[in-house]
């Protein structure tokens, strides 16, 4: 195995030069480098090679637009994130309402295997679920202070105080093992078929992980796809072989998640924003066009339409 040695800021700009990438201030450079790191940057070079195979830099391709690309991404991901975790809370207050309502609120009461599925195959995935959860009490009772508050007050933690400290992960786990009763009630909520919510909801979560972590975005790929939707048909999005290049299992298909999980005005903001975004990084290309990184990201032409689509086939 060949082992990757350490390389000095000069070196890595040698790299990048080797490949044809145009440094045009140096100092500048090993700014962004030292600050970034090579190697997280090193990770949007693809659009900007001539071909997967031919993996130098295209003609005129600058240092600049890699990291305009970099800074992007970043910006595209926080306003994901920000909207992601509105879709978390709204998840974790309805969900705990709607339980809460029907099985009580103290540990004792909701925390019963008997709240949850029937099923023989799931019994195993429900318990080790409720310990989860059990852990979670234990471990923040004392700690955060919500739950300290009712632990010191009251003695017990309600769910609606519990979701607080539960991932997004647990949250999703936990819609999937409710009787089917609960899971079409929170389900009319949205006005989403609990067979989508149970497809929608890791895929969130995952999303929710990968920018709180700062992974790439833009190109991600989710390996689950989603069904079509009327979305998929109002945008009219073209097909391939029959199946929709766009909105399946992309970033694209995120947004359309979102848009079935967000207040309309909430999404209307949201890709207010993300345009702003888009806006930005177009006006900082040169040597590729913003309809490449578009492509890439599985978006349409028309992907801000989605906000526009008539309230008929919304969610509310």
């Amino acid at each position: 195995m060949i082992e990757k040695q350490f390389k000095n800021l000069d070196e890595q700009i040698e790299i990048f030069k080797h490949k044809g990438l145009i440094v045009q201030d140096e100092k500048y450079a090993k700014q962004v480098l030292l600050r970034e790191n090579y190697f997280f940057l090193n990770g949007y070079r693809h659009l900007f090679y001539k071909s997967e195979t031919e993996k130098v830099f295209i003609k005129g391709a600058t240092f600049e637009e890699l990291y305009s690309l970099f800074i992007f991404d970043r910006s595209f991901r926080n306003v994901i994130f920000k909207y992601l975790l509105v879709i978390e809370n709204n998840l974790k207050s309805i969900t705990s309402y709607q339980l809460s309502k029907k099985y009580g609120y103290r540990e004792k009461d909701y925390l019963r295997a008997k709240n949850f599925t029937h099923d023989p195959a799931r019994q195993r995935q429900v318990n080790d679920l409720l310990k989860k959860m059990k852990r979670q009490i234990r471990v923040n009772g004392s700690q955060h202070s919500a739950t300290l508050h009712y632990v010191s007050n009251y003695g017990y933690i309600p769910l609606w105080i519990l979701v607080k400290v539960l991932s997004f992960g647990i949250v999703s786990e936990m819609f999937s093992i409710l009787k089917p009763e609960d899971q079409i009630e929170i389900g009319n909520i949205y006005n989403v078929k609990v067979d989508d919510l149970l497809v929608y909801l890791p895929i969130l979560a995952n999303y929710r992980n990968l920018c709180a972590h700062e992974d790439i975005l833009y190109e991600n790929r989710t390996q689950k796809q989603i069904d079509d939707t009327i979305y998929h048909q109002l945008l009219d999005i073209p097909k391939e072989n029959g199946e929709y290049i766009y909105g399946k299992c992309d970033l694209f298909a995120l947004l359309i998640i979102m848009r079935q999980m967000l207040l309309t005005e909430d999404f209307k903001n949201m890709i207010i924003e993300l345009d702003n975004v888009v806006q930005t990084l177009n006006y900082n290309l040169t040597s590729i066009k913003i309809e490449k990184v578009l492509h890439r990201m599985g978006f349409p032409e028309n992907w801000k339409d989605l906000a526009g689509i008539e309230r008929s086939v919304d969610n509310e």
